[in-house]
């Protein structure tokens, strides 16, 4: 396992434009339904049930060598029924490829075209840093909690200390999810799974339209 490699690809200060999207915790918090350590668990645990489980399956699957790219960004497109969404994943995508290919420059960028996914992007840098699908499940399922563990912080002023022990307690259960994850990552496009979180589309949309915002998404 390419540990090093791992944790360079999951740390959350590569420059992928992740600091810039609160993966729709601002929306929640503006509603009134994030507000602190307690409630940013129950968002977070929703997040590792839906959001994490598709990413961290669909990131996998990219990494395959294998890997249908085109089929697999069509896949995550039906699975994001927000435009807003859709938009944050492929700038996402856009960043995490440029760091990418400065990093690994084997990154296939040219299958992948310009603006992917997130969890597509993350399967092709993956591949090309050499991890499994399984690492890259790992990394995928981690980003997908601690972004808006970051965001929390900033939004509403809540002691990191607090926040790293809810994540930290959150470890075992991302870990399953990428477990779960990694064992779909062979399976046809149709059928890797499917989780959606609809207040969360909503919310995109809602944020979306904000003309003063802390994050973009």
């Amino acid at each position: 396992m390419g540990l090093a490699t791992l944790l360079l690809l999951a740390d959350g200060r590569l420059p992928s434009g992740g600091h810039a999207h609160s993966s729709g915790l601002e929306a929640q918090v503006a509603a009134g339904r994030v507000r602190d350590v307690a409630s940013l668990e129950g968002f977070l645990r929703g997040k590792l049930a839906t959001g994490a489980l598709v990413s961290a399956a669909f990131a996998a699957a990219a990494c395959t060598p294998s890997a249908d790219l085109a089929a697999l960004d069509a896949g995550l497109d039906a699975r994001t029924p927000s435009p807003a969404l859709r938009k944050a994943s492929r700038a996402q995508g856009r960043a995490l490829l440029r760091a990418g290919r400065a990093m690994w420059p084997a990154t296939a960028t040219a299958a992948v075209g310009r603006d992917p996914h997130q969890p597509v992007a993350l399967g092709v840098i993956a591949a090309a840093a050499g991890l499994t699908a399984a690492e890259t499940a790992v990394a995928a399922a981690h980003g997908t909690v601690t972004g808006p563990a970051s965001a929390a912080v900033r939004l509403l002023g809540l002691d990191p200390y607090a926040v790293h022990a809810l994540l930290a307690r959150l470890a075992p259960e991302c870990d399953r999810i990428a477990e779960l994850a990694a064992k779909r990552s062979g399976d046809p496009v149709d059928e890797l799974p499917a989780a959606g979180a609809p207040l969360l589309d909503i919310g995109a949309e809602h944020h979306a339209t904000w003309e003063v915002r802390l994050f973009a998404s």
